[in-house]
């Protein structure tokens, strides 16, 4: 598919949701540079925070600490000689952010409607141009519900476990596969069934189980849909 970058061409808003290891991340960025779109991993936003939540000594049931947070938090995506980076008040934190510690955190405080406010406005502000694949867990029932293409991938908690494991490997020696596994059922549990947001497939999103897909199957699927609304 041709890259969707001349002048006066239709830009498109594409959400991207799913739990956790279902290949969402590699998906998305593949998907973004085949079309020359713009990727945002809005999971790493919900990791900033509870990575500052963490410095600071503040719990993700402590409402006017994390108040006070999101008033003086300053995250924005910065391209650099290593890829799309977060940065938090200009301090690259993206490697901090990448652990099981964080996952868990950021699940919790992501529960947090002062934390998912604060989002939501940055999120929006992100979109607005459009031309954009946001990947996340409530980007086409939250954030982007009038987004142009709602994607929803899915796998088997066996896979993405793996997937999991195969990403860590060499970082973190004391993780098990069967540990991760139990974190992921853990986090699954936490954002299904929370009362704020909760990880769901948008009404009107396209249902991608990824379980025996390669990710150039599933990117492919992607585009084939996405090209009935630039035509």
């Amino acid at each position: 598919m041709k890259k969707n970058t001349d002048a006066g061409a239709k830009l498109l808003l594409i959400t991207i949701d799913g739990p956790a290891g279902a290949g969402k991340t590699t998906v998305s960025k593949v998907l973004a540079e085949r079309l020359g779109y713009k990727y945002f991993d809005t999971g790493a936003l919900y990791r900033g925070v509870a990575y500052e939540a963490k410095k600071n000594n503040i719990n993700s049931g402590d409402d006017a600490g994390l108040e006070r947070l999101c008033a003086t938090l300053r995250l924005e995506f910065i391209r650099n000689e290593k890829g799309l980076r977060l940065f938090s008040n200009y301090f690259d934190i993206t490697d901090e952010i990448r652990t099981p510690d964080m996952s868990m955190i950021a699940s919790a405080v992501s529960a947090s409607m002062i934390v998912r406010s604060y989002l939501l406005s940055l999120q929006k502000e992100l979109g607005k141009e459009k031309g954009a694949v946001f990947e996340g867990r409530d980007m086409g029932t939250v954030v982007f519900p009038a987004a142009d293409v709602k994607f929803y991938l899915d796998a088997s908690v066996k896979t993405r476990a793996i997937r999991r494991y195969k990403e860590l490997s060499g970082k973190i020696d004391s993780l098990t596969l069967e540990e991760i596994e139990n974190d992921i059922k853990l986090r699954d549990e936490n954002d299904k069934n929370r009362k704020l947001a909760p990880l769901k497939a948008a009404e009107d999103a396209v249902i991608i189980d990824s379980t025996d897909l390669e990710v150039e199957s599933v990117v492919d699927n992607m585009l084939s849909y996405v090209q009935g609304f630039l035509e």
